[in-house]
């Protein structure tokens, strides 16, 4: 997926239509000259709505789309005819597209699945028409109520990417290599850091013709759950992975140190996500000999499932794939 086409926030300014306002008609006719209060209620404005589409990847089509206007209500009318409501405004945004309020930074609510929708702004309600303040001391009301205003607002809509797996590492562990090597995406490489700027999805090909989705996410930092770097932009993205895979190289000073500064960051950010599975991969394995590797087993956190890869030299990779996939699928106790 190309940088350039992968949006992951849009800031968007949306007005919602203002209701339609009630009528105060009073019925005339041949018949009736002096006929009673017959005005109808006001349409409400339209509402800036958003609604799941399982097609779209990215929110790019709401990239240059900065304002968004809903229709206005149509005014009540004579015989009691309430006015059309106004149009609605419709956004198509991928699963996984959470809103906010920009003034708040209050969560609004999350779409995760196809067709559903959300009102992202209402529009203003239709007011009633004089037929309804028709009482026995007063029989021919000459009035009826304003429409409501519709409202002017900023949102803000972010998508977290949905994968089976994702890579959870420093800047410059080995992620995009990895997923290069096990799956046919083609991330961008670099030696230097935040090569990675956007997700990128590899679907990798298992036994009996079974398959997962893999997420390569921008490195973390440390601090990255106050910001720091891009930190928000890559803690989202993981929160909608099944699997975590912590990624470290081998050669490096302190294995359990920058592990625990990654599983730190998580649970700064959001401590439900050390409730998901995790795999450990010590990457550029083929930089170390066999009496390292013993040494550094010796010392890895306990508990979590780990293996030696170098994507370079391709080893390690079918082992990788088995503890990933038993993650993903977990044999029930019997």
């Amino acid at each position: 997926m190309a940088e350039q086409n992968f949006v992951d926030y849009v800031k968007i300014c949306c007005r919602s239509g203002a209701g339609g306002a009630g009528s105060a008609h009073l019925l005339r006719s041949k018949i009736n000259s002096k006929g009673g209060p017959d005005g109808g209620d006001g349409g409400r404005g339209g509402h800036i709505v958003v609604r799941g589409n399982r097609q779209l990847w990215t929110l790019l089509p709401l990239k240059y789309r900065k304002h968004v206007i809903a229709g206005r209500g149509g005014n009540g009318r004579e015989s009691h005819s309430t006015g059309a409501n106004g149009n609605d405004i419709v956004l198509e945004v991928p699963l996984g597209t959470v809103a906010k309020d920009v003034e708040t930074g209050a969560h609004l609510f999350e779409i995760t699945e196809d067709g559903q929708t959300q009102i992202l702004l209402a529009g203003g309600r239709g007011r009633l028409g004089n037929a309804h303040f028709k009482s026995s001391t007063n029989q021919t009301p000459r009035y009826a109520q304003p429409g409501e205003p519709g409202k002017e607002e900023w949102k803000i809509l972010e998508l977290k990417v949905l994968a089976d797996v994702g890579l959870v590492g420093f800047p410059n562990a080995g992620k995009s290599t990895l997923l290069s090597v096990i799956s046919a995406a083609k991330p961008k490489i670099g030696s230097y850091a935040f090569t990675t700027l956007v997700p990128n999805l590899g679907i990798v090909s298992y036994r009996d013709h079974q398959s997962f989705v893999v997420a390569d996410i921008p490195g973390i930092i440390e601090n990255a759950h106050a910001g720091k770097g891009i930190g928000h932009r890559f803690l989202r993205h993981i929160e909608r992975n099944a699997v975590l895979l912590f990624m470290v190289p081998a050669d490096s000073d302190d294995i359990q140190k920058e592990y625990g500064i990654l599983l730190r960051e998580l649970e700064l950010y959001n401590a439900e996500l050390l409730d998901k599975p995790r795999v450990l991969a010590l990457t550029k394995a083929d930089l170390i000999d066999e009496e390292l590797r013993q040494l550094i087993e010796a010392e890895l956190p306990a508990g979590i499932p780990y293996v030696f890869i170098s994507s370079v030299a391709q080893t390690g990779l079918t082992p990788l794939k088995d503890l990933l996939w038993q993650a993903l699928n977990p044999t029930p106790f019997s």
